[in-house]
């Protein structure tokens, strides 16, 4: 089955992929300060869907309408919840998890437009990106303690981000950090000031787009497989996908480009 070109369109996000194949999903709730909700959540996940199957797609970039990025889990939402069952909780955690991992594995770079602040599920959002860009007075938190509940979805992608021992004390104490912080912890790559963002953000894809889209994909897989991985397991497995990219059309036009001195095809501006 063909993936239609044209993005669909959603009740709770904005998708618009542009002339160079790069995608701006858009986080739609601005009067809640983009909190997740069962509706946001459902609309994530066949937005990440659609763009893993996407052809020819590049990047894609993620930001938040109005000017919060993400306020974390919708606590209408939450309320809701406490009246189902057991089951119907669970499959709710379930959706969510889901989601995140769905945009964890896009096959293309998730980059972070970060527009403001970020809590709780926020914070799992950028988690998921392969590089974020914040604006300097964004602020951060995982608020889940405060509210009696804990950060369990977001977990694995935040610890993987700033490590446990950082993890363990924005987790446990549900302490604010500035953006200077969240770049010291790792959490986002680079902060800006407001009106440089896009800015920013266009470098990272400026320097994306000199790269060959399909190794890009393979790299996204190998960071993935050596971080579960052992070194000897890992060690097998690097050896292999080498040696599939020397047999792949991109990795032979590549090193003739390189030694005809003239760009690869995939090289745009």
């Amino acid at each position: 089955m063909t993936t239609p070109t044209t993005p669909p369109a959603f009740d709770t996000l904005l998708l618009a992929v542009d002339q160079r194949r790069i995608a701006t999903l858009t986080l739609n709730r601005p009067d809640t300060h983009n909190a997740l909700n069962a509706a946001l959540i459902a609309d994530l996940k066949q937005a990440a869907d659609w763009l893993g199957c996407s052809p020819g797609l590049r990047a894609v970039v993620l930001t938040g309408a109005g000017a919060t990025f993400c306020a974390g889990g919708d606590l209408g939402w939450m309320q809701q919840n406490m009246s189902k069952t057991r089951s119907e909780r669970v499959d709710e955690s379930f959706e969510l998890a889901l989601m995140l991992r769905t945009l964890n594995e896009l096959p293309v770079p998730l980059i972070g437009r970060i527009n403001g602040a970020a809590y709780g599920g926020g914070v799992g959002m950028i988690s998921v990106c392969d590089v974020s860009v914040a604006v300097d007075t964004g602020v951060f938190c995982l608020t889940e303690v405060r509210l009696g509940l804990l950060p369990a979805n977001i977990s694995p992608y935040v610890v993987a981000r700033m490590g446990e021992a950082n993890a363990r004390r924005t987790f446990l104490t549900a302490r604010r950090m500035d953006a200077a912080e969240a770049r010291r912890l790792g959490l986002v790559s680079e902060i800006v000031p407001a009106d440089q963002l896009d800015a920013a953000v266009e470098r990272e894809l400026a320097d994306l787009m000199q790269c060959a889209p399909g190794a890009v994909a393979a790299t996204k897989r190998l960071v993935s497989y050596v971080n579960s991985h052992d070194l000897p397991t890992s060690m097998i497995y690097a050896a292999d996908k080498l040696a599939d990219a020397w047999e792949t059309e991109e990795g032979r036009a590549g090193i003739e480009a390189f030694f005809a001195r003239r760009p690869p095809p995939w090289r745009q501006g």
